[in-house]
């Protein structure tokens, strides 16, 4: 840590067709163009199953360990004794036990999932004599077996390294799933979502030990709820990932929304607000693209739309508003509402599983990019055109007030991209996004999940592809769970690790602080990035210069 950091950088430039990677310095400042440093293209790692691989970062990288699955919390319970894995089991395989119902061969793993990286002094642990430091990283767990919340403390030693921050709420209903998290400086809380669909919620948090956490869906609704950003004007925009039915060949119909909350007091969220969702108007009719459910006269609901095909491919911006679904002032009644079912009848427009965005920094919050997944099956017939392999977009706004808006598709998926999940810019004009592909997608394309560095400057219409900076491996426990799910009965765990939790922030808890006030300088100035290899070990990793 007390080495002295090289200040020193790969640029990218992309060209059509191709990636050309020049060296501008060495690994770790911004240059004058605003590159990053040390992202040269590494090629992808091969799923051979039953064998255990390393993750391969650029040329001038290197990642280190900030917490895993097995680290044993400051203050365990029996039920969460441990960082990403819960007390219901050992944490190796038993040989001698065969799963069943009620009876597992190990223990069941969370999912720590999105990081939000707060510089912030005073807080507290389990430990009422100990220095907790003032450089945390807070996550929820999104395991099906429970939800709960954790803090990374990054200054402390390993006994007081994660604390448990909740696993009820206020109340003493159990914490659902969790998924993403953000922070909000106005109100002074965590943000945490669940994507669980019509059960799915908005969770406000206190940072310290035995965190505060109210449900707030009473303002912003259920939904299958990921991605939760704020803009400067204290809005929420909040990203829905919710899977259609299935049509066709592993096909599934546009289900999820795009969902921006305004609130009545940016200070207290629970004072109300206005819920809109995003609204895409048709450049053939000139009429809304709006969910279309499956029946006779519609097999295939709107999945193979021509409407659709202009939501997944490189052509002319479509024209955009934000249409209010539930106002807290007409709609007194203090409940929570399904904002999914809203959406659809104000006549929102449906993504391919939108997960996660953020605000391009040094834009004033005028451009917002976020993820549509797709289906996560290299047989789906959507692949040919419809948004099965997932696209990047951008919403382009005049101001963060504003409710009209464009729509673009900025990079359409192929088999060697697709399942995009998580994303973080990494400077003015380029933005990290990462795979999430399937354990099925790993196998029918020989090749694990990776992490894409795209340029907002580049037209990949023309056919350039973005930087692969990192390619995941899979890691002894996951190479066990991957084999063990198909004997013995199987088991309740996932198999390979997938990539979450991109992250890159400077930890400002202020408005300053919001992601896309300011332009990152990684690796300088504070700045630091943050990536979670779930599943298996579950370990949360920071990236640094490879010298550092």
């Amino acid at each position: 840590m007390a080495k002295k950091r090289r200040a020193s950088v790969v640029a990218i430039s992309v060209a059509a067709g191709a990636v050309g990677v020049s060296l501008v310095l060495s690994a770790g400042a911004a240059d004058a163009s605003g590159g990053v440093g040390g992202w040269a293209s590494v090629p992808a790692v091969t799923d051979a199953r039953g064998v255990t691989a390393p993750n391969v970062l650029s040329p001038g990288l290197a990642e280190h360990p900030v917490a895993q699955g097995s680290l044993k919390l400051e203050n365990p319970t029996d039920q969460v004794p441990y960082y990403g894995y819960l007390g219901d089991g050992t944490l190796l395989p038993d040989p001698a036990v065969k799963q069943a119902p009620g009876v597992k061969i190990e223990a069941s793993k969370t999912e720590p999932d999105k990081n939000t990286y707060l510089r912030m002094s005073g807080l507290h642990g389990a430990d009422p004599s100990y220095r907790y430091g003032k450089h945390f990283l807070f996550q929820g767990h999104e395991g099906a077996q429970a939800g709960y919340i954790t803090r990374i403390n990054l200054d402390a030693d390993q006994a007081h390294r994660v604390t448990l921050l909740a696993t009820k709420e206020t109340d003493g209903t159990a914490l659902p799933a969790i998924d993403g998290s953000t922070w909000d400086p106005w109100a002074k809380r965590l943000l945490f979502t669940s994507e669980e669909g019509a059960d799915g919620a908005v969770l406000q948090a206190t940072p310290d030990i035995d965190s505060k956490v109210q449900d707030i869906s009473f303002v912003t609704g259920r939904a299958g709820y990921e991605g939760i950003q704020n803009d400067s004007a204290g809005n929420l925009l909040m990203v829905e990932d919710s899977g259609g039915a299935t049509v066709a060949t592993k096909t599934k119909v546009p289900n999820s929304f795009v969902y921006r909350l305004v609130p009545y007091d940016k200070h207290d969220l629970t004072k109300g607000g206005k819920l809109q969702a995003l609204q895409v108007v048709s450049r053939r009719s000139g009429s809304p693209i709006a969910y279309q459910g499956v029946d006779s006269a519609h097999p295939t609901g709107g999945a193979f739309t021509d409407d659709q095909k202009d939501l997944s491919n490189y052509g002319p911006a479509l024209s955009t508003h934000w249409v209010t679904i539930h106002d807290t002032k007409t709609d007194a009644s203090g409940k929570a509402f399904d904002a999914n079912a809203l959406a659809k009848s104000f006549k929102a427009t449906p993504f391919k599983r939108s997960e996660n965005g953020q605000f391009r920094p040094g834009t004033d919050f005028r451009e917002f990019y976020f993820d549509a997944t797709g289906d996560t099956n290299t047989t789906s017939t959507a692949n040919d055109g419809y948004g099965g392999w997932g696209t990047l977009y951008k919403l382009t706004q005049s101001d963060p007030r504003s409710n009209d808006g464009k729509l673009s598709v900025f990079y359409t998926g192929d088999k060697a991209h697709t399942g995009i999940d998580n994303v973080t810019f990494l400077d003015r004009t380029h933005v990290a996004f990462v795979e999430d592909a399937s354990d099925t997608v790993h196998a029918q394309r020989d090749a694990l999940d990776s992490g894409y560095v795209f340029a907002t400057t580049t037209d990949y219409s023309r056919g350039a592809q973005p930087v692969r900076f990192l390619a995941e491996g899979r890691d002894p426990s996951a190479t066990l769970d991957s084999m063990l799910s198909s004997v013995n009965g199987g088991i309740q765990n996932d198999g390979d690790n997938e990539i979450t939790g991109i992250h890159v922030s400077d930890g400002d808890p202020g408005t300053d602080g919001i992601l896309g006030a300011k332009v990152p300088t990684l690796f300088r100035d504070g700045w630091r990035l943050f990536w979670t290899q779930q599943h298996g070990d579950n370990t949360t990793w920071e990236i640094t210069p490879a010298d550092k």
